[in-house]
């Protein structure tokens, strides 16, 4: 990682191209991260991303968003957590927002083929992440193991407590297995104080465990929809699909939002880049109650948001006391290696599954990876191209 600074400017504008074309969910926006951040910009080096997103898996919530808001944070202190949030997440929360008010008229986007041609692009684009963490983090024989026994764990319980177990499984052999011999290490270059940590950490569960009693003691519609979002996004691991049926009972049960919107407006957050938790704007701005159009989307969107900032921000201050010790370190690589598991895995279930159906879908996917590699096109423009080539094919065929 360079030692320099950005303003938060520039990590808005860096963001916002990547709110802009990373479709795919959580795993395939890992890896435009890794394409822009590791790669392009080099703000980060393999070693150091790796530690943000071990961490951030540890961590319920949105990953890719609370990787983003730690990678904003090291780069321009907490008004970079700001604009990367910010960047990252308006474009689809401003779509989704807008196609709150038009529901009905634009119907369900699910089954477009140049949706389709997206999710193929995602396949080439996971496929790169995992090739290249594997080669960093994964270079002997028993972290390949570990990746291998995370993968399998995690396509063999796929729900939340098959990736913590990954993780945990992970650390503990690597605590026992791999060496944490003494080296130095570049600290992550922190740009906030432990006042900024201390104080996230105590508002999370403050929140957590406030909202919704004053919710029971008050009455308050607010209150209680605040509580309902918020707690969406603290209590989920595993990205945005995991968080549906949570805000399907939280909102569809109550009779906030009708069964039939809620289901066309997730066809609808699968049409957009950037995260899926931005399907809280949508659902705000549908509500039947106030507060609901565009100001209902934002006050959802902040509450399911706002977990993620206390959670990337809170442990950011303690992460390099962690990384500086022997046994730390051991249980970091055996993270780390299980980490890669965890993404060869999601390459197959959902990536893989939900985009090739067909050979003409795997020879887009084949050409989008050669696109990405070795000739090093911009993702954005390999995103253009799947978006075009599958309707494309499907037409000539």
């Amino acid at each position: 990682m360079t030692a320099q600074s950005d303003s938060p400017w520039t990590v808005f504008l860096a963001f916002l191209r990547l709110g802009l074309t990373s479709f795919g969910g959580p795993v395939a926006h890992l890896g435009f991260f890794r394409t822009e951040f590791v790669e392009r910009r080099r703000w980060l080096d393999e070693a150091h991303y790796a530690d943000v997103v071990a961490l951030s898996q540890m961590l319920p919530g949105p990953a890719s968003s609370k990787v983003g808001i730690m990678i904003g944070t090291l780069r321009a202190g907490i008004p970079g957590a700001l604009a990367a949030w910010l960047g990252f997440t308006a474009p689809s929360a401003l779509a989704l927002i807008a196609f709150g008010y038009g529901v009905s008229a634009l119907g369900d986007l699910a089954g477009a083929n140049w949706l389709h041609g997206l999710k193929i692009v995602a396949v080439a684009v996971v496929a790169q992440a995992v090739w290249s963490m594997a080669r960093n983090l994964c270079p002997d024989r028993e972290r390949l193991a570990i990746a291998g026994a995370a993968t399998v764990l995690t396509v063999a319980v796929p729900s939340t407590a098959g990736q913590v177990g990954a993780i945990a499984l992970g650390g503990l052999v690597g605590w026992r297995l791999l060496p944490g011999e003494n080296i130095a290490l570049v600290p992550l270059p922190l740009r906030m104080g432990k006042a900024w940590s201390i104080a996230s950490i105590v508002l999370f569960f403050a929140l957590l465990f406030a909202l919704p009693v004053a919710a029971s003691l008050t009455g308050s519609h607010l209150v209680a929809l605040f509580d309902a979002f918020y707690r969406s996004g603290s209590l989920v691991f595993g990205g945005g699909h995991v968080v549906l049926p949570l805000l399907q009972a939280a909102t569809v049960q109550p009779g906030w939002v009708g069964n039939d919107a809620f289901l066309a407006g997730y066809g609808a957050a699968q049409a957009v880049p950037g995260p899926l938790f931005t399907f809280s704007a949508y659902l705000g701005t549908v509500m039947g109650s106030p507060p609901h159009g565009w100001t209902g989307g934002l006050f959802c969107l902040v509450a399911i948001f706002l977990p993620s900032f206390f959670l990337a921000i809170g442990p950011l201050p303690f992460w390099n006391w962690i990384r500086d010790h022997p046994v730390m370190r051991s249980v970091l690589k055996g993270v780390n290696a299980a980490v890669v598991g965890l993404l060869l895995a999601a390459l197959y279930n959902p990536v893989w599954t939900s985009a090739i159906h067909h050979p003409a879908d795997f020879a887009i996917a084949v050409v989008a990876l050669l696109l990405l590699g070795p000739w090093k096109v911009p993702p954005w423009l390999v995103v253009i191209a799947g978006a075009v080539a599958a309707p494309a094919i499907g037409y000539l065929g």
